[in-house]
């Protein structure tokens, strides 16, 4: 019986994390597996595996492989989201302040998560939940420019296609430095005059 129990006392401990805890340390670990072994690696048995938890603890978490895929595609977002919102309120309050610091800290993120993140779109193409979830992040993120942007706004003001089309030439741009066609720097001077070309077309 003793000998029992000092096995029980060395025995190692499995970490308790909390539910918050738990989610951020398979997030991390999705991540990785997508950085150095692709986004086919990635299915929710080799998760569990690799985070060293059960599978039904992943299964809670996810649902399916869509849904792991559609979460880290969350926390993406969620990390773009902070990164620019903490730019805007250390930005220069002029004109090419607000658009070097839209352009710098979307380039910024993508390249961040590297190739990762175009892989999990990939993966995710033709998803319904997807497209869902990011128009939404989209839609915040035009209503986010279009309030940075609004005191330097022309008259003729800029219809939502032109802040479409400054998202479309945003994730076209990151993802070409992502991918090293062009460099960062290359992905957000063409950005920043984007976003200045936009703002002189309202003044017309």
């Amino acid at each position: 019986m003793s000998s029992t129990s000092e096995k029980d006392r060395h025995a190692p401990k499995r970490l308790r994390l909390s539910r918050e805890e738990r989610l951020r340390q398979l997030l991390d670990v999705s991540w990785r597996l997508v950085r150095e072994e692709g986004t086919d690696a990635l299915t929710l048995p080799r998760l569990s595996e690799e985070a060293d938890v059960t599978k039904p603890v992943v299964y809670d978490h996810f649902g399916t492989r869509n849904g792991l895929l559609i979460a880290l595609y969350k926390d993406f977002d969620a990390r773009q989201t902070a990164i620019i919102d903490a730019a805007l309120e250390a930005r220069e309050p002029t004109l090419e302040g607000t658009a070097r610091v839209l352009a710098a800290a979307y380039v910024e993120c993508v390249l961040a998560q590297g190739r990762e993140i175009p892989g999990v779109l990939a993966a995710l193409a033709g998803s319904p939940e997807l497209e869902a979830v990011k128009r939404d992040y989209q839609l915040v993120f035009i209503d986010k420019c279009r309030k940075a942007l609004a005191s330097f706004i022309g008259p003729r003001g800029v219809p939502q296609a032109g802040f479409w089309a400054m998202l479309g030439a945003a994730d076209a741009l990151s993802h070409a430095a992502a991918t090293g066609e062009i460099t960062a720097r290359q992905a957000e001077d063409e950005l920043f005059e984007t976003i200045l070309a936009m703002i002189a077309r309202s003044r017309r």
